[in-house]
């Protein structure tokens, strides 16, 4: 697949052109709801002029249409927001084209972000890059199937518990969830403010070095970013890893623990230490999870009424206006999560779901602080299988939601976390390895997954 430096030094508006056309040519994929093409080809004449400069000067990408962008309106992939024109644009990006980067598209996800197949998106399904009969996994599956078809060498997207890592090994890419608030959330639809993360989709983990540290640092517009800690570094020394127990059972499809299996092999043959490490309460992760992100979901949701932007439904009343807009314009999966938040933070309810969840999530992240202690990274499959087909978990939202259940404890506990290829099954499907890190590694956990890459 193509790398970034493919890109650098040659014509934006090839490159650009080029990006476009292959777009048009996949369209039966479905993996992107608008193109920027006007935009686009005028920033890819001033790179081409001089105008524009820097170390991604004439590098096409996608952004996933939760970031606000200029060229085509950010619609979250639901009616409500189906014709807003952005008034500015997502710092990350700002960051990238300051860069000479340049938005061709914006991808396709599960309305509001909520959902792991894409297939709640408003507008139609995306299609799995390898089987046009399986999902693209959720919710930015649109911009992990743009980056497996070749259309650009990298895309952006969010991950709340998952949301990036599971696409990354449903469509055969690289997947990475930095550490929380290592990028500005600034500019993007909020989903969990919590748990949300700015990360990127690309062919290899190099690049996604050069898109983290152009996209990452202080943004006085986001308090939770944290200062410009993220330096590339090359790893010079052998590691600890640890394969964690709990996420390694029978329920785990044998083809992903034969790949997981052959990428541990790979990881002794480099001469790092591999050993089992028990983290107990991750058992409980996919309980605690549905219980906060909800909560953040329907707080977050409430500005969405009609009457601010947005669709507006037409009504007798104001409460008419309020219900029939937000009826319209969510679909069946934001009204779920909306119910059960709202539910969670109710009074009689406060106590007895939500603040224990967050009491967990403390502990939660306690022991990974310990198994951190004992191993430099953490090890598991990324999904327990490989991608599933259209409809088939669709009227079993608890099916649905146990295919986040290895990838949800790296978003309540802050720590970055990457999803790196590993192999296809039996029937050709990609399968995906995941590997964490102590909250603010990155660089280490990058730099590992490229010593292996070089293997």
């Amino acid at each position: 697949m193509t790398r970034i430096t493919n890109y650098v030094g040659k014509s934006a508006v090839d490159n650009v052109t080029k990006a476009i056309a292959k777009a048009r040519d996949n369209e039966k994929f479905h993996a992107l709801l608008a193109l920027t093409e006007a935009r686009a080809l005028e920033r890819a004449k001033l790179v081409d002029e001089g105008k524009i400069t820097g170390r991604l000067a004439g590098v096409p990408f996608v952004v996933k249409d939760n970031f606000l962008a200029f060229g085509a309106p950010t619609t979250a992939a639901s009616q409500i927001l189906e014709n807003f024109d952005a008034p500015l644009q997502a710092t990350a990006v700002e960051a990238l084209e300051a860069e000479g980067a340049i938005c061709i598209g914006k991808a396709n996800l599960d309305a509001f972000a909520h959902g792991s197949s894409t297939e709640n998106s408003a507008f139609g399904p995306t299609k799995n890059a390898h089987d046009i009969t399986k999902v693209a996994g959720g919710s930015s599956g649109g911009s992990a199937v743009v980056t497996a078809l070749d259309i650009v060498p990298f895309a952006l997207g969010t991950d709340t518990g998952g949301s990036i890592r599971q696409p990354a090994s449903f469509n055969g890419v690289v997947g990475l969830k930095p550490s929380y608030g290592a990028v500005s959330r600034y500019g993007v639809v909020a989903m969990a403010s919590s748990t949300d993360c700015i990360g990127c989709f690309t062919t290899n983990s190099e690049d996604a070095e050069l898109v983290l540290s152009i996209m990452s640092g202080r943004d006085q517009k986001d308090m939770t970013t944290l200062p410009d800690y993220y330096e590339p570094e090359v790893l010079q020394e052998k590691l600890t890893v640890g394969v964690v127990k709990e996420f390694m059972t029978d329920d785990v499809d044998s083809d992903v623990r034969e790949r997981v299996g052959d990428y541990i092999t790979k990881i002794k043959a480099a001469g790092h230490e591999v050993k089992e490490i028990s983290i107990p309460i991750v058992t409980h992760t996919l309980a605690m999870y549905y219980i906060i992100v909800p909560a953040e979901v329907s707080s977050n949701l409430a500005r969405y009424d009609g009457v601010r932007y947005g669709r507006r439904a037409e009504a007798k009343n104001l409460a008419e206006l309020y219900g029939k807009s937000r009826d319209e314009g969510f679909m069946p999966e934001n009204k779920r999560r909306i119910m059960i938040g709202s539910y969670v933070l109710s009074s009689g309810f406060f106590d007895a779901y939500y603040q224990q969840a967050q009491k967990a999530r403390t502990l939660l992240i306690r022991e990974f602080k310990s198994a951190f202690n004992e191993c430099d990274i953490l090890l598991s499959p990324t999904v327990p299988s490989p991608a599933f087909g259209f409809g088939e978990n669709t009227d079993d939202p608890i099916k649905m939601y146990l295919s986040d259940a290895m990838t949800v404890s790296a978003n309540l506990t802050g720590i970055p976390a990457l999803s790196v290829p590993a192999g296809v099954s039996k029937s050709g499907l990609p399968i995906g390895v995941q590997l964490m890190a102590p909250y603010k590694s990155d660089a280490r956990l990058l730099a590992f997954a490229k010593s292996m890459e070089d293997n």
